[in-house]
This record gives C-alpha cells, structure tokens and sequence, in this order.
C-alpha cells in the first residue's frame, strides 16, 4: 500500500512537471484515487482481527456462575427420628433455600479440529472479499479508456479544425481578391464565411467538451490535469494472445475454494472433543449434599464431549454446499462464453478497422486533387463559392473519417486488452 502511494506521488511530480500523461499513468493513478482501494486494508486488517479471535480458543476458558434457589425437595433419610437413639446420630436438615458461586475454568486438548476450519474459512471469505475489491477496480481502467480515447479523439478534431480554419481563410482572401478583379461576387465570398463561421462553432463545442472530459478524468485519476495538459497517443498494437486472465477467473476459484473450507467445518463438527476443566466452587451445601453450611469445593477431570445432533443435518449441509459450488462454475462458464463473444465482436473490429484505414488515405489524397482542382476553377469564374466549399467539406470530411479509424482503432486495440486483461504488447505485430 505505501509503496503504491510512493509510485502515485512519484508519478504526480512527473505530471506537474512535463504535462503530459500516458494511459497507464491514469491507470494507476486512477487505482490509487479511487475510494474503494482503500477496502483491501480494511478487509486485510479485519482478516487480521478474526484470525488472532479464533487462535485464542486455545487459551483456557473461564466461566463464572452465581445461583440462588429454592427447591420442593431436598435429600434426607426416611427414618423415624422420634426414637430417642436415631435422633442423636441423625444431620440437621438440609435447608430448601441454597446457593453456590462457581468458577469454571476449561482447556481444550483437541476440539476435533473446528479452530483449525475456522481459520481456513476466514482466510478463504477475506480472499473472496478482497478479489471483489480487485474485480471493481479493474473496470476502472474501462472507465479511463473511455475518457482518454474521448479526449484523443478531439484533439485529433481540434488540430483538423485549425487545419480547416486556416485553409478557409487562405480561400476567404482568395476569392475577397477575385470579388475585388470581378471575377466572383460577394455570394461566394459569404459562403466561404458562412464556412469559417461554422469552423469556429465547432471549435468552440469541441473545446468545452474537452474541458469536461478533462475533468472527469482528473476526478477519477486525482491528478491536477487543466486543460493544457497533453495525453500522450498510444502506439496502435495488438496484444500478444487471446487468452483470457481476467480478475473475474479468479474470484470465481476463490468463491469455491471458500465454498470447500466449509467441508472442514462440517468434518470438525462430526468428531469428539476432549478438554481439561476445573470447577472451584463455594455454596450451600457444598459436595457434601447433608452439610447444611456454606462450604468451599472444587472439581476436576478430563471431559469428552461428542454431539451426535449434526448427524442430522449432514447430508443437508454436504449437498448445499456441492449445489453453491456447481452455481459459482456455471457462473464462470457463463462469463467466459459471454467473455469469448466481446472478444471475437472486438478482434472483427479491429480488422474491419485496420481494412478501413488502408483506404482512408487514397480518398483524401483523391479529394484533395478535386479541392485544388475546384479552387483553380474558380480562378476562371466557372464554379461559384458554395461549389468550392462543397468539395473543401468532402476532404475534410475523409480526413475526418481517417482521424475517427484511428482513434477508434486504438480503442478497439485496448478493449481488447481489457476484455483479456493483456496489457502486454508484442512489438513483432
């Protein structure tokens, strides 16, 4: 724990001091930020807590009784004491109203193994307890892509748009000469602003949404990120397999590993136990049931106890926890097939992505041509403005489109990674 702290505080100097973040810097960062990290402490000291409460069944075991009663009965001889010779060697009798304080003190020899069952299943529950944290965890990183690809993907438009901008202003000028010599007229030149106007509008929208991905991202990561800071472009390659190592795989064999120790618990409950105990103890009457006096006494001895009550229940118990165990494996055969499904859904996408983009520049180079050709058109007052603008709108629309593959690619590379939990590249793809 302190030394992923070390690492974050490390990592956020570095951030201050560069401005620029990659993915996997948000990842941890977003790991130790988040709220829930903090569980896994609280599920390790309660572990802690219950395994040192269950070791101290060992220790001896004192019990304190106090009893006041009053008995319909009490034992006496069934002699005639009106003979005068009886009456003389004949007690006192025992009075009904009698009281005891008792001390019991025990040590357990061997409790059949329960303690041992004990532990098991607090060791195997806080394991399950800390896998969920590690499973919520884990979707953080979903969460990060989502938000760090959202901000790539407008960067990539902010830089198009300026692009964009500066192409209209260079045609602005361009025809404002052409109106000027009389080869346009001033409806060419108010498409050409009608155009840049519309740049700007989507500047703007682009901009404030930018803020806001921004800021949920600083809010997940705790890092001071503004609005100058730079997120590095991963590189888009494939991970090494297609295996899936999800946390979720894990928690599934936790669960029936927690579900086994049970087993032991019933095992422990079908033996014996053997004990030590002493009994020191001070009444009316004492073990002497005929001495009607307060007296002090003790007791002790070896006691062995067997309950045989759980007999009953065995079978019932065995096959609730057989049943809870085939639940939890067609658990983990449904999330592995739905799992396989994302899988080959993301693999087709990456493909289908990498197809796309093989295509993506012949077009734009292809609409350029037509861009330069229409500019050299209306030069001769043979096109107007609003034609101009319409093929400056279709290259700027590919390239556009060439800028959404790529950035769709990266995310489709890293919801693969996600969907294996391989974030491992191979460099020879």
């Amino acid at each position: 724990m302190k030394r992923t702290q070390i690492i974050f505080f490390l990592t956020m100097l570095t951030l201050q001091s560069h401005a620029q973040v990659t993915i996997e810097e948000c990842y941890a960062a977003a790991r130790t930020n988040y709220p829930l990290i903090k569980q896994l402490d609280l599920i390790e000291r309660a572990k802690e807590f219950n395994l040192q409460n269950a070791g101290k069944g060992y220790l001896p075991q004192v019990n304190i009784v106090a009893q006041a009663s009053w008995q319909s009965d009490v034992p006496h001889i069934p002699l005639d004491t009106s003979n005068p010779m009886l009456g003389t060697i004949m007690p006192d009798p025992v009075s009904k109203d009698q009281y005891k304080a008792v001390l019991e003190l025990s040590q357990v020899l061997w409790d059949g193994g329960r303690i041992k069952s004990h532990r098991e299943m607090i060791e195997s529950s806080a394991g399950v307890s800390g896998q969920n944290v590690e499973v919520n965890l884990y979707h953080l990183n979903e969460r990060i892509d989502q938000l760090y690809f959202g901000i790539l993907l407008i960067d990539a438009q902010l830089k198009q748009n300026k692009v964009l901008q500066d192409e209209l202003e260079r045609n602005h000028k361009l025809i404002l000469s052409y109106v000027d010599n009389g080869i346009a007229n001033q409806s060419d030149l108010n498409a050409v602003r009608v155009d840049q106007l519309k740049a700007f509008q989507t500047e703007a929208g682009l901009l404030k949404t930018r803020e806001a991905y921004i800021g949920m991202l600083g809010l997940l990561t705790g890092m001071e990120l503004s609005m100058d800071t730079q997120l590095i472009k991963p590189e888009p390659v494939l991970p090494q397999t297609r295996e899936i190592k999800r946390p979720e795989l894990e928690l599934y064999e936790l669960r029936i590993v927690d579900l086994n120790s049970r087993y032991s618990e019933i095992r422990s409950d079908l033996r014996p136990k053997l004990g030590l105990f002493l009994n020191l103890g001070y009444g009316r009457p004492g073990l002497n049931m005929l001495d009607d006096s307060f007296n002090s006494y003790y007791i002790g001895g070896v006691q062995l106890a067997w309950n045989l009550g759980s007999l009953y229940r065995l079978r019932d118990r065995k096959n609730l926890i057989s049943t809870n165990i085939e639940s939890v494996k067609v658990e983990k055969e449904s999330f592995l097939a739905n799992t396989m499904i994302d899988l080959v859904q993301k693999d087709n996408a990456v493909r289908s992505l990498y197809e796309q983009l093989s295509y993506d520049d012949e077009i734009i180079s292809l609409l350029t041509e037509v861009r330069r050709a229409s500019e050299a058109k209306i030069a001769f007052g043979t096109i107007s403005g609003s034609e101009l603008m319409r093929d400056l709108h279709a290259e700027q629309m590919a390239i556009q489109n060439k800028i959404m593959h790529e950035t769709q690619l990266l995310m489709a590379i890293y919801n693969l990674r996600f969907i294996t939990n391989d974030y491992q590249i191979d460099e020879t793809k």
